[in-house]
């Protein structure tokens, strides 16, 4: 029997990044998915938010550095998915995707959000991701603007 096709792949770590975007919104009235977004990584995975220099940290202690900007700083937060390319070797896989992030419903800014993915018993898993964001001298590349891997 013959395994997933390389488009089932990468639509599966397409739902990967639109989860994961959803998931770590928040306002008054709606928490934030912070299991579901923390689902998605593996134990060990790393991320590298843009801040220089860049220093890794752990999905719990992200997450709970977001908690504590939702219960004082960040009353609203939310992310969307603007396009994304996929590119899937085996059981090893790389995501570009582009985002919209709106904070407290006033400041809007866009950046990339790059990771890196393994397939382990059949699912898709984030190993690592690291982010930049977008400024007059650092553009979004408009290849990655809508589009989307189906």
């Amino acid at each position: 029997m013959a395994g997933p096709s390389r488009g089932e792949d990468e639509h599966a770590i397409m739902m990967i990044i639109e989860r994961q975007f959803a998931s770590l919104g928040w306002t008054a009235q709606r928490p934030a998915d912070w299991a579901g977004f923390a689902g998605d990584f593996l134990p060990h995975a790393v991320l590298y938010p843009a801040a220089r220099p860049a220093e890794p940290q752990s999905v719990a202690a992200f997450v709970e550095r977001m908690k504590g900007l939702a219960q004082t700083s960040l009353g609203t937060f939310r992310e969307r998915a603007l396009g994304a390319e996929v590119r899937v070797f085996g059981n090893v896989a790389l995501a570009m995707a582009a985002c919209e992030t709106v904070e407290n419903e006033s400041q809007t800014s866009r950046g990339i959000e790059a990771m890196l993915l393994v397939k382990q018993d059949g699912a898709w898993k984030i190993a690592a991701q690291a982010w930049d964001m977008e400024s007059a001298g650092n553009p979004m590349p408009v290849n990655l603007l809508g589009r989307r891997v189906t």
